[in-house]
């Protein structure tokens, strides 16, 4: 069943319980962090409250945390805490930080100074004063503060399935790559009414007065405690084997829908981004994971493709698909481009990206290398005929592509170029190129067949083992729904796989997909 004829609701039923550990994961994620927030931001917000000459560098430090992209501060945290909850949280408790600090200061010194003279006056001690009046009528500003914070923390929890920590953003980034608009959908509506339902609950416990009701009190980090229990509920029923899949994976059929239908295989899964997950099983944070058969870090961290004995997984020979717009604008575009057809092979390509991956070179510098010993490369004609628009998905080889075809237009025609590299995904690219956008991006034949044009399983079968076909339907395909042309393929076949070490698929003695299925089966 495609998009076209599967709605929301259809969706949200046949992913139901994918989307209930999702849920409760992002319900666990935000109230960890919101809890560890509350225990350290409370008595920050005290501290400046009587130090108020602390008070603008803890404000201001805590208000520059909170101006972090939030991505680029769950990088910063990989090298410090891995991947998983662990820096998840630690990046949510520093966003929440700073609405929790600022509105304890500010509620517990906007406490009338007369009625603090009278608790004064009456022989109560600082923390008498603290406890049972300060605090008590601070409280709803205190709440305001937590408030804010559980917002923030719903919102930006999403972003923790690109680290393997989970919750609802598995929907929304896999949508997103997949084109997908109920995967979107499924993941964003949950996570906005989330975002709702805390902020009125939390609204009705701000009206309370706690003074009058002291079991609120006590109860509220209870509740706390209790939600943010949530997280570990899916893991329990986990298997002993924990599969990295990427949020584009997650939701193909040339993926773990496949997996799961063609094998049968039901493993323990968590969203991760490529960019970590090769690290994550070498490091044994992950078993299996998925992955592209001509990356680079294959041999870098000594993994091993599972045999795909079930046949799941299409050719994906990678060529460049470029509007007809664009031909028509730059008339030498095609025959540059096809300067790179056939050039380079699976093995070539393996070794292309490990440099980028795991050596850390740049894409220019491992491009232009690549044309020098081809005799492809020459040198910018600096010209001023027309600017050409060049996309890229947000992996290595992309970037590597993206810097030879660039190298080429600049040497071989008078046309510039504008490179729009990192696109974060093949919905994201693919709209850039029907919304002329781009003028071309490298793409994948099993992509174009199974995510793009979302073939029927029919059709799929017929056209799987077979690389000429497969080119021939999506080109074909391509032309006539959506004006695009498939120039001829580069050479290599970027097939998705699934890899373990080495060392443990030799232990458990897993060479195929349908062992490994048998092995969590037996296990």
């Amino acid at each position: 069943m495609n998009e076209q004829q599967q709605s929301l609701l259809d969706f949200m039923r046949q992913q139901s319980d994918k989307l209930l550990s999702q849920t409760l994961e992002h319900i666990g994620l935000t109230f960890i962090s919101l809890l560890i927030a509350v225990m350290i931001g409370l008595p920050l917000g005290i501290l400046i409250a009587r130090k108020k000459q602390l008070s603008g560098s803890v404000l201001g430090f805590a208000g520059v945390l909170q101006t972090i992209p939030s991505i680029a501060l769950l990088g910063f945290m990989i090298p410090l805490l891995g991947i998983g909850p662990k820096p998840a949280i630690v990046a949510l408790l520093l966003y929440a930080l700073l609405p929790i600090i600022r509105n304890t200061y500010t509620g517990v010194t906007g406490v009338d100074a007369s009625v603090k003279e009278a608790a004064v006056a009456m022989g109560m001690s600082k923390w008498q004063i603290l406890k049972q009046v300060e605090l008590p009528l601070a409280m709803p500003v205190i709440l305001a503060g937590i408030r804010t914070a559980t917002v923030i923390n719903v919102g930006v929890a999403t972003l923790a399935s690109y680290i393997a920590a989970g919750g609802l953003g598995e929907f929304i980034f896999g949508g997103i790559s997949l084109n997908n608009t109920n995967m979107i959908l499924a993941g964003a509506i949950p996570a906005a009414l989330l975002a709702i339902v805390f902020d009125f609950l939390l609204s009705l416990v701000q009206k309370l007065n706690f003074r009058k009701v002291r079991a609120g009190a006590y109860a509220l980090p209870v509740f706390t405690l209790l939600l943010a229990s949530f997280y570990f509920i899916p893991s329990a029923y986990g298997g002993k084997l924990t599969a990295g899949f990427t949020p584009e994976f997650m939701g193909r059929q040339d993926g773990n829908l496949g997996l799961r239908n063609k094998y049968g295989l039901k493993i323990h899964t968590t969203v991760i981004s490529d960019a970590v997950m090769y690290k994550a099983a070498y490091e044994k944070e992950l078993d299996v994971i998925s992955g592209y058969s001509t990356d680079g870090r294959l041999k870098a961290y000594d993994l091993v493709v599972l045999e795909d004995d079930g046949h799941i997984f299409p050719p994906y020979y990678a060529a460049p698909i470029v509007s007809d717009i664009a031909l028509k604008k730059f008339p030498d575009l095609e025959r540059t481009l096809n300067m790179l057809s056939g050039t380079i092979t699976d093995s070539v390509m393996t070794e292309l990206n490990y440099r980028t991956d795991y050596l850390h070179q740049s894409p220019e510098r491992v491009a232009k290398d690549f044309l020098v010993s081809k005799n492809l490369y020459k040198p910018s004609r600096n010209g001023k005929a027309g600017i050409i628009r060049i996309g890229s998905k947000i992996f290595g080889e992309q970037y590597i592509l993206a810097n030879m075809y660039a190298m080429l237009i600049r040497g071989n025609t008078d046309y510039d170029v504008s490179t729009k590299t990192g696109l974060g995904g093949t919905k994201i690219c693919f709209d850039a190129l029907t919304n002329n956008q781009i003028d071309f991006y490298p793409e994948y034949t099993g992509t174009g067949l199974l995510a793009i044009l979302q073939a029927p399983a029919q059709t799929v079968n017929k056209l799987i083992s077979d690389k000429e076909r497969t080119y021939n339907f999506v080109k074909a395909e391509f032309s006539k729904r959506y004006s695009i042309k498939w120039l001829t393929p580069i050479g290599f076949n970027n097939a998705y796989a699934l890899m373990m070490r080495r060392k443990q698929a030799q232990e458990l003695n897993v060479k195929t997909i349908s062992d490994l299925k048998n092995h969590l089966d037996t296990n």
